[in-house]
């Protein structure tokens, strides 16, 4: 997780991508996270993220759904992705 902050430290364009359910999401998310569920992963996803070059900062509970999303989106032709796994590992704020 050190490197994510890291991450974020350093690169001031980026997105948090949480892609828990959305009751999972309003429960508690990484503050500025945006909620796309893993399973609504398709081609429609380019209307909620345009930049398919932006730095995308992938997460879900345990790093499962994560690795899953950030392959699909890989496959979508998103080339700038950090899959860092679970929340449940996060040490910084959570937002509900």
């Amino acid at each position: 997780m050190d490197d994510i902050v890291k991450i974020m430290e350093e690169n001031k364009e980026y997105v948090i991508v949480d892609v828990r359910t959305p009751d999972e999401y309003k429960e508690g998310h990484i503050p500025n996270a945006i909620n796309i569920p893993n399973e609504t992963i398709n081609e429609t996803v380019y209307n909620k993220l345009k930049d398919k070059n932006q730095l995308i900062l992938i997460y879900c509970r345990s790093g499962s759904r994560s690795r899953q999303a950030a392959y699909k989106m890989q496959k979508l032709g998103y080339t700038n992705l950090v899959d860092f796994g679970g929340i449940i590992n996060w040490k910084g704020k959570i937002e509900k």
